[in-house]
């Protein structure tokens, strides 16, 4: 169990721990000096069960918060030291304040130098203080009288200690990865570089790599002391000492997290679930500067509040930290922050997605996604939320399986993973959710968020046979842009290719249609067609248009135009313009061509593309914008790039007629490529 110290500067805390332990926690010459602790010392003791008590001892000054906050964090339970002599002081009030929106609930009063007060003194503070917590988590902790100089109370209070010591939480799960906020970093002989903290999460032993810092800077541990002495591990818990190979000591700073690679992360923006502290005069708008605490990192944000134009004191809602430097984070995380001269602590915390978006922060449906991740105070003291990932609704499947039917796009299992802090071994639940997309790259879905992506898209593709009856089929990256063009790419081809599979859809090439959609030659058509296409194959890269073909045959142009269309859907012939088919292999030729000229150039340009073909400029660039609207280019400025995820313009197979190349309208899928920007990060949170 960990202990840290709180308290108003010259209280006694220092004197106290050393009573409990006998260990002068201050080291540092100029804390002897001075009799003031500015570092965060340390000390152990054992308990009578064999348990072992960490004590951090915080300095109290009001211009060391900063290095308090780095102590208090993993801590298990609060020792909040005061004069009885003194009473409650301004730095009482501040580090209550924070212990409260750290979530400690374990806690415990000494009223230190009661050698120095009499009764009616003692008991005027001791009101003081039930006053002070009344309301927090920390509300009725148990007061003992003490003096650190004559030895009252203390049996008491060290009995209290072991009570807790023996009821700390049990192992923490074997799929939380390792993670360790540092709070100091230095050179021992013959060790090299140490670095120390409390460990937030997982076990490291030596021989373990671990990444270092935003930079992820790879390190390796070469032995491992853990509540004061050396250990084969550290877990969840435990105050822990690192030597570490790989990395000189000027590179780490206090704040650097060491992570287990599976779940580094660095952000500079984060998703919290935000309670203004009660005391604050105003309420917090969005734009206020502030420091930003988390794990043993002080850094200057800005808050944005999505609940609104402000949160009142008192009061809890969403809002995102965009933070000026990057920092580690992960949900569940506890965040503190201070105004933006660091004067005072103004409000605090819950991570609830530190890979948070930009855009469309306050949409409904990313508050949605938000509040399934817990949007409300979690009273649990870290060693409880460390078994849980640091999240406080249950384990990380259930946690997963709420997310997930939150978000009707799914949900990227390995940046869930990633920002839960679990390591790759952690088993999604299957309960009510489906594993979909490739085993590289799995997203999780609800079973009734994929049936319904799937009815969308059916609808989708109705939508356009009935607009464009003539075209085979709907380019494949078309279809998702018209239909869910948040949903990520992955999801997509396995979507179309479980409805492929099952009959529901059918393909060709890069292009999808109902199978009700394939067409059948009339006894007519099928006439007119054998006299079609032999004609519009001679035509190549220049085609004759229907009333041509019309003419040149002495038939109606409403029946070339039927029979053309019906030729179009079986995928014989492309439509570039109303009324101008272009022969199949034709135009496999010119994607040829324009897949040449991308290759080589990066773009296609219309002068090079005419040229390279041998056609006039028009049709060159109708062909292009034919290209682009089928999903083969995009246009970009005065040129045209071949997609990432360009379809295939085989010939059709023979052994199923049916399907095509049908033309999208130029105009809408430029509307399309124009259209909400796509955020698939959402992994965990949809990018809403």
């Amino acid at each position: 169990m960990i202990v840290g110290t709180a308290g108003h500067v010259d209280h006694g805390k220092t004197a106290l721990v050393g009573a409990l332990t006998g260990v002068d926690t201050d080291r540092l010459p100029e804390e002897k000096r001075r009799g003031l602790t500015i570092e965060l010392g340390y000390a152990f003791v054992a308990a009578p069960d064999g348990a072992v008590i960490g004590f951090v001892d915080m300095p109290g000054h009001e211009r060391l918060v900063h290095t308090m906050l780095a102590g208090a964090t993993g801590i298990d339970a609060v020792l909040l030291v005061v004069a009885a002599d003194d009473g409650v002081m301004p730095q009482t009030r501040e580090h209550v304040a924070i212990a409260a929106l750290l979530g400690l609930r374990r806690g415990v009063v000494a009223l230190n130098k009661c050698d120095r007060a009499d009764p009616a003194r003692i008991a005027a503070v001791r009101a003081q203080v039930d006053a002070l917590l009344h309301g927090t988590p920390l509300a009725g902790a148990p007061v003992f009288p003490t003096s650190a100089v004559t030895g009252e109370g203390l049996p008491a209070l060290r009995d209290w200690l072991h009570r807790q010591a023996g009821s700390a939480a049990d192992a923490p799960p074997p799929d939380a990865a390792f993670r360790l906020p540092l709070d100091r970093a230095f050179t021992l002989h013959g060790l090299g570089t140490v670095v120390t903290g409390t460990v937030a999460a997982g076990s490291v032993r030596p021989g373990d790599a671990l990444a270092l810092g935003v930079a992820g800077h790879p390190v390796r541990v070469r032995s491992v002391h853990a509540q004061g002495r050396e250990a084969p591990s550290a877990s969840a818990g435990q105050r822990c000492a690192l030597a570490l190979a790989g990395l000189d000591v000027a590179r780490i700073g206090r704040g650097d997290w060491a992570v287990d690679p599976a779940a580094w992360l660095a952000t500079d923006r984060l998703d919290v679930a935000l309670t203004v502290w009660g005391d604050e005069e105003r309420p917090l708008r969005s734009g206020t500067p502030v420091h930003l605490h988390l794990g043993a990192a002080d850094v200057p944000a800005r808050l944005v509040v999505l609940d609104g134009p402000d949160l009142a004191p008192g009061r809890q809602g969403l809002a995102q930290l965009v933070a000026q430097r990057p920092i580690g984070a992960w949900r569940g995380d506890r965040v503190v922050l201070r105004d933006a001269s660091a004067t005072r602590t103004i409000a605090g915390g819950v991570v609830l997605d530190p890979l948070a978006p930009a855009r469309h922060r306050a949409a409904p449906q990313r508050r949605r996604e938000l509040e399934s991740c817990g949007h409300g105070e979690d009273r649990g003291h870290p060693q409880e939320r460390s078994h849980t990932h640091g999240h406080r609704h249950g384990p990380a499947s259930d946690r997963l399986a709420a997310l997930a039917q939150a978000c009707p796009d799914g949900v990227d299992l390995q940046v869930y993973r990633r920002t839960a802090g679990l390591l790759p071994s952690w088993v999604a639940p299957g309960d009510g959710l489906e594993t979909i997309g490739p085993p590289t790259a799995p997203w999780i879905l609800a079973s009734a968020h994929r049936e319904a992506l799937e009815q969308a898209l059916l609808a989708a593709l109705a939508q356009c046979h009935a607009r464009e009856p003539e075209a085979m089929g709907v380019d494949a990256q078309r279809l998702r842009r018209l239909a869910r063009p948040r949903l990520d790419p992955a999801v997509f081809d396995a979507l179309i290719a479980r409805m492929t599979d099952d009959g529901r859809i059918a393909r060709q090439g890069g292009f999808l249609r109902l199978p009700a959609h394939a067409a059948a030659l009339s006894a007519a058509e099928a006439r007119w067609a054998a006299r079609l296409l032999p004609r519009v194959e001679a035509g190549g890269f220049d085609p004759p248009w229907v009333r041509d073909h019309a003419a040149a045959l002495g038939a109606p142009e409403a029946a070339v135009r039927a029979t053309l269309g019906a030729l179009g859907r079986r995928g014989d012939v492309h439509r570039v313009l109303k009324d101008l088919y272009f022969h199949a292999q034709s135009i496999e030729r010119l994607a040829s061509i324009a897949r040449e000229l991308a290759a080589a150039h990066g773009e296609v340009r219309a002068a090079a593309f005419r040229d390279a073909a041998g056609i006039g400029r028009n049709r060159a660039v109708q062909i292009l914008e034919y290209f682009d609207g089928i999903g083969l280019l995009q246009r970009v400025g005065a040129g045209h790039r071949l997609r990432a995820q360009a379809p295939p313009l085989g010939l059709p197979d023979r052994a199923d007629r049916a399907g095509g190349s049908g033309p999208a309208r130029v105009a809408e899928s430029r509307a399309e490529d124009r259209g909400p920007h796509v955020d698939t990060r959402h992994r965990p949170a949809s990018g809403s």
